[in-house]
This record gives C-alpha cells, sequence and structure tokens, in this order.
C-alpha cells in the first residue's frame, strides 16, 4: 500500500467515524418538532388542570349562592312571623286585665255599693300598671320637675303659683313613658314662669 492508498484509507475512517458520531448526535439531539410535541402536552395538561379548578371554584359559587338565598328566604320568613306575632307577649299579660274590666263593667251595672265599685276599678288599675311595669314601662316623673325638653313637651305656659315653680313642671296634662329606657310617649305638661 502507498502513502496515497494510506492517507485516503485514513480519511475514509475518519469521514466514517464523523458520521457515526453526527448519528449518534443526532439520537441523543431532540428535535424542534419533538420539543414543540413536548410542550403542546405540557400545555394540554395544564388546560385540563385549569379547567378542573375552573369547574370546582363554579360549583363552590353556585352552591354559596344557592345556600345565600335559602338563608335570605328563611330570615325574611322568620322576620315576617316575628312581626305577625311581635305583640303576641303583651296581650297576653294584657288579656287577663281586660277580663277584668269586664266583670267590673258587669258589677256597676247590678251593684248598688258604689264604693265597691271603686275599689275593684282602683284594683283592675294596680293589676293593669304592674302588668305594664312588668313589661319595661315606666312612668316619666314630670311634677315638680325641671322643664326638660328631652322628656317633656310643653303644652302652655302659666304665672307660676311661687317664685321657686318658675321654669318648672306644675301641671301633667298627660303622663310620658319610658319602655325600659327609651321613650315611648312624652310628658305633655304645663311649665310655670
Amino acid at each position: 500500500m502507498s502513502k496515497k492508498d494510506n492517507s485516503e484509507a485514513k480519511e475514509t475512517q475518519e469521514e466514517t467515524q464523523k458520521n457515526n458520531q453526527q448519528s449518534k448526535n443526532q439520537k441523543h439531539k431532540p428535535t424542534a418538532e419533538k420539543i414543540l410535541a413536548e410542550e403542546i402536552e405540557i400545555l394540554k395538561s395544564q388546560i385540563a388542570l385549569s379547567e378542573q379548578k375552573f369547574n370546582e371554584s363554579q360549583d363552590k359559587y353556585l352552591r354559596l349562592s344557592a345556600e345565600f338565598d335559602n338563608y335570605r328566604k328563611r330570615t325574611l320568613k322568620e322576620k315576617s312571623d316575628l312581626l305577625k306575632t311581635a305583640g303576641e307577649d303583651t296581650i297576653v299579660k294584657i288579656i287577663p286585665v281586660l277580663d277584668d274590666f269586664e266583670r267590673a263593667m258587669t258589677a256597676m251595672q247590678t251593684s248598688k255599693d258604689i264604693e265597691a265599685v271603686k275599689d275593684g276599678i282602683a284594683l283592675i288599675y294596680n293589676k293593669l300598671k304592674e302588668t305594664l311595669t312588668q313589661m319595661g314601662i315606666k312612668e316619666i316623673e314630670s311634677l315638680n320637675l325641671e322643664f326638660n325638653t328631652d322628656l317633656h313637651e310643653a303644652i302652655t305656659k302659666i304665672p307660676a303659683p311661687s317664685e321657686e315653680l318658675k321654669g318648672k313642671v306644675v301641671d301633667v296634662v298627660q303622663k310620658g313613658y319610658y319602655l325600659h329606657d327609651k321613650i315611648l310617649r312624652f310628658s305633655k305638661v304645663v311649665i310655670g314662669e
């Protein structure tokens, strides 16, 4: 073999090794198509996961919305029922007093003893007053006290019978009442000047 043949054989051998190396590199190196296909699969799985989360959130929202609607309807019904029966306790407590008044009226028609009728009416009045006190109703004290616009409504002014009654309540035309600490009705009063 000549040097020329030897060098050609060597070049052929080097070329074969290069080709083998390139084909090995191509087997290990992913192509752009493979990369895109892998990225598409990843994106598809992310979309599926997002859709699942969206569906779960939508389901939670619908359930919560329905639950709130039921709560709203229930509280509206309870409020309506409460308004219908709000005065029931008061009425139940006052009915016995009404019964006493009916008995007193019947007794007044046939009774000749006026003192007994007066005593009966006084008892009924005290019973009514006690019932109202138990429900939290309290009379506003006004007579001979300083005029207070937060408690009193002035009907008129008259000359004060004495110097110490000037600017004070000298007469109560209509009593005022508290319900616990809230004013139900202002006292209608006459003021001395």
